[in-house]
């Protein structure tokens, strides 16, 4: 996956380097070229100076095929104008940035911007948001010869008004929980999902990638 992160302090540092390392593929910008200093003379991903919003200096990131985009820098506006152009103009899937203003974060959640406040902005915050479509395996159990897991997954951008029934399927799938703006809920049986919720599954070992197919395969279907 190609990344293209906007700011190089300490948190798009400390992303940029650990995205390397699971293997994918970074391209930083940042106005300060000394800020870079903080990946290492060693470091192999692209550097880009300029400023993050500026289209010609994302277009030398790689934005046109970039699968994420994050949005570190220290301020509001940059955060909101790069990952929007990220999001609309260049159709990036994973978008995340930093906003500061509580009431501004919720009308980009419901633009398919995911945010983060000031508080909570830290690299491993970023990567749970970011990799891969929300995914992440939290815990396990075991009960018998068959395997359980917990499965986090983000509804993708395009669902709207998607039945969480489908979300269960008798010996694979069972959704448990559902978390939006920042609140998680047990789902009713008529509960409808958006884009942008956090699913919490309990998957059937053998059933995972099945389970993220359909995930996935959501988007844009009612």
């Amino acid at each position: 996956m190609h990344v293209v992160i906007g700011g190089c302090g300490r948190v798009g540092s400390q992303l940029a380097v650990a995205l390397l390392g699971q293997g994918h593929e970074v391209a930083v910008i940042d106005k300060n070229p000394s800020s870079f200093r903080r990946l290492g003379e060693d470091f192999p991903g692209q550097l880009v100076q300029g400023f993050c919003f500026d289209r010609a200096v994302m277009e030398e990131a790689g934005i046109r095929r970039a699968q994420a985009f994050v949005a570190v820098t220290s301020g509001d506006n940059s955060n909101v104008v790069s990952a929007r152009a990220a999001r609309d103009h260049y159709g990036v899937e994973r978008v995340v940035a930093r906003i500061y203003d509580p009431e501004r974060a919720g009308i980009y959640e419901r633009l398919g911007i995911r945010t983060i406040a000031s508080a909570r902005w830290t690299a491993e915050e970023v990567l749970r948001l970011l990799l891969p479509q929300g995914d992440r395996i939290e815990g396990e159990v075991s009960e018998g010869s068959g395997d359980v897991v917990m499965l986090r997954l983000t509804l993708p951008v395009g669902a709207h008004g998607v039945d969480a029934g489908k979300l269960t399927r008798p010996g694979e799938v069972v959704l448990a929980a559902v978390t939006r703006e920042q609140s998680t809920r047990i789902p009713s049986a008529n509960a409808l999902l958006e884009a942008g919720d956090q699913l919490h599954l309990m998957v059937s070992r053998d059933a995972v990638d099945k389970v993220r197919e359909l995930v996935a395969g959501l988007g844009g279907h009612h």
